[in-house]
């Protein structure tokens, strides 16, 4: 049976008459879309314009909550008790369903923020809240999230269904996670740089870090950022390679489909 992977983006993030990257050319290349819920970017209408446009090129759709940070993108860290991070993460998977079933389109999976997603990988009590609020409005859903990380451990534990992913666009450290955008090198912006990147994830299952540890790894989904300038070169270079390895690109719903064939 030929590989498959899924390659998502985080879209949606325009905020009125602000926008921010080319999520209509982006949709074109990727199978399935994290949306900016309305707490570190996006607003209602935009989340629906990038529902529609997500359903026109049959881009499965799913909630990308983060913490209530429109200055900081989300990207800086925040302390908040657990039943509060619960209740954050719930409202915003809830909003980006009652707007997906105004088009009538389902939402199918979450993937947390920028800094929420960096400190529930390492936080097991944020992981925990993180999960609880996914799982209280559908325990469907599937969870986007780093591999073997707290995030990862708590919604396996949780019985939600688990999409490993990894980064098309970042550098990694040895112990498996992101290497911090406070360093010049954080993102790959080299398409070549990142396409191969993908295939020793997706192909050869290691990721190689910053240092050059090899990171044995299992890859369910990839993800691109929509914010950065590179990111269609880099996103459409990903594809290609994968797709000349034989890889199929496939939505997260059919990656699920996949995992349980297997």
């Amino acid at each position: 049976m030929a590989k498959t992977v899924n390659i998502n983006a985080d879209l949606g993030e325009s905020f009125g008459h602000w926008t921010l990257g080319d999520d209509a050319k982006l949709l074109k290349i990727i199978s399935s879309a994290n949306i900016a819920c309305g707490m570190h970017a996006g607003d209602p209408t935009v989340m629906r314009k990038t529902v529609e446009l997500a359903k026109a090129n049959g881009v499965s759709v799913g909630a990308h909550p983060g913490f209530n940070d429109i200055w900081g993108f989300g990207r800086r860290e925040m302390q908040m008790r657990a039943n509060d991070l619960e209740n954050l993460v719930a409202y915003q998977i809830a909003a980006l369903i009652g707007i997906s079933g105004m088009v009538g389109v389902p939402v199918t999976h979450v993937k947390p923020h920028g800094a929420l997603h960096n400190m529930a990988s390492r936080d097991p009590d944020m992981a925990r809240a993180v999960v609880r609020g996914i799982k209280a409005i559908d325990p469907k859903l599937v969870l986007v999230c780093l591999t073997t990380l707290e995030l990862d451990k708590a919604g396996r534990a949780a019985g939600l269904p688990v999409a490993r992913e990894g980064y098309i666009d970042r550098l990694y450290e040895d112990d498996g996670s992101l290497t911090s955008r406070m360093r010049d090198d954080a993102m790959i912006h080299d398409p070549a740089a990142a396409a191969a990147h993908v295939l020793r994830m997706v192909v050869d299952g290691v990721i190689v870090s910053r240092t050059g540890k090899r990171i044995p790894c299992t890859i369910d989904s990839l993800c691109i950022h929509g914010d950065e300038p590179t990111t269609l070169a880099t996103a459409a270079a990903a594809r290609a390679a994968l797709e000349q390895a034989g890889v199929r690109i496939v939505t997260l719903p059919e990656m699920e489909v996949a995992k349980g064939a297997a």
